[in-house]
């Protein structure tokens, strides 16, 4: 039989956990089931969509996807789904997937 002792952990550390926990929980929220939270435009400027989990298969967005990894990677500080592209471009996409 055995015990696990408990870890310490940094007070910072421990704050900027739950900081990052509650956010991140709070946001979650906001998305309904079916759907995720992207944000697009650049780092001074990112506006959060939330798109169907359906435009993930379809053959535009997934063009504007591989043109953000080319180009930017996928580290990103906001921790979800980042496009960096211009908003009007980014609903421009999602006007031309609502079409089909």
């Amino acid at each position: 039989m055995g015990f696990r002792l408990p870890r310490i952990v940094e007070p910072k550390q421990l704050i900027r956990s739950l900081s990052n926990t509650s956010r991140a929980a709070s946001s979650v929220a906001d998305v309904p089931k079916g759907y995720l939270a992207v944000y697009v435009g650049d780092e001074s400027n990112m506006n959060r969509f939330v798109i169907p989990v359906w435009y993930l298969n379809k053959p535009l967005f997934q063009e504007l996807l591989s043109q953000a990894e080319e180009e930017f990677g996928f580290d990103h500080p906001m921790g979800a789904l980042t496009i960096p592209c211009k908003e009007d471009a980014f609903v421009n996409l999602i006007s031309r997937l609502n079409a089909l």
